[in-house]
């Protein structure tokens, strides 16, 4: 018998929305009634990253996900890198979807995103949730950057090289992380490693994932900026982490803290790496639910 999270739901519904130059494809489930919790996914992957959570969550609540822009089914004339203009494609989904009430919930990169956004509209957010990332100039983003272990930060940040040497090997590529960096690389199927090579195919879409990590630099500024400026967040925030990610979540929260997040949630999913959202949906989907209810 076929396990009920290996195929993406028939259920939920797919359309393309018009966002200033770019068009978003955008995935929907659950009742546009519900309160509403917005996935963005992170690096080598797209909204298929929350697949299976969005099954388990769509019975509670109006669940959305979308390509980020230039990823995927989302095409847009300028890539961006920096996490603010990305947010501001979001925003354009949540004004043209018109969603009250949202839950933000990034992973990875989308991670990086969902705090660029709590940063520049937090007074239209209900929640965020920030899972399996560290944000650019918030704590400890200078020892993580120092790891060795995180060598594709300093790779794809380099003009050209890691389009030329990665176009056409996506599938081995993304592999690589999907092997070494989770606990159970047998959740993401083959299946699902194909349609993420084939959301990168266009070297668009390869440049633009390499884009985000050539940012980082002008994210950790802004960032940084925000930080200092002693402005105060009051939208709760819930950092996860997978319990084999390594790293002290203890030190993640601290750093929230100082960048002036007033109310800051942890949680550890257990036997799980990083990709969490793929490893243990039902276990994520049981701490976003409690957070959001």
């Amino acid at each position: 018998m076929q396990n009920s999270h290996s195929q993406p739901s028939l259920a939920l519904r797919h359309s393309q929305i018009r966002v200033a130059d770019a068009d978003i494809h955008v995935v929907e489930g659950g009742s546009a009634t519900d309160q509403a919790i917005l996935f963005l996914h992170g690096f080598p992957q797209n909204w298929l990253t929350f697949h299976k959570v969005m099954n388990l969550a769509s019975k509670q609540a109006h669940v959305v996900a979308l390509d980020l822009p230039g990823i995927g089914g989302s095409k847009v004339a300028t890539p961006a890198g920096d996490k603010r203009i990305i947010a501001d494609y979001v925003h354009g989904v949540v004004q043209a979807l018109d969603l009250n009430n949202v839950t933000l919930v990034g992973h990875d990169v989308g991670g990086m995103v969902a705090f660029a956004y709590l940063t520049s509209y937090s007074n239209e957010l209900n929640r965020v949730v920030i899972m399996d990332t560290v944000i650019p100039g918030i704590d400890p983003w200078s020892a993580v950057i120092q790891n060795p272990y995180i060598w594709h930060f300093r790779f794809h940040n380099i003009p050209d090289l890691p389009e030329k040497l990665v176009q056409g090997k996506q599938a081995d590529y993304f592999a690589y992380f999907f092997d070494t960096i989770s606990k159970h690389p047998e959740t993401i199927t083959k299946e699902m490693r194909q349609l993420y090579s084939q959301a990168y195919s266009d070297p668009t879409a390869l440049s633009t994932a390499f884009n985000w990590y050539r940012a980082f630099e002008q994210d950790a500024n802004y960032n940084t900026t925000f930080a200092n400026s002693n402005a105060q967040i009051e939208t709760p925030l819930l950092y996860l982490r997978g319990k084999n990610e390594g790293g002290d979540i203890e030190e993640y929260i601290r750093g929230f803290q100082k960048a002036g997040l007033k109310k800051v949630e942890s949680g550890m999913i257990s036997d799980s790496g990083h990709y969490s959202p793929e490893e243990q949906p039902d276990e994520v989907w049981k701490l976003l639910a409690k957070f959001v209810n």
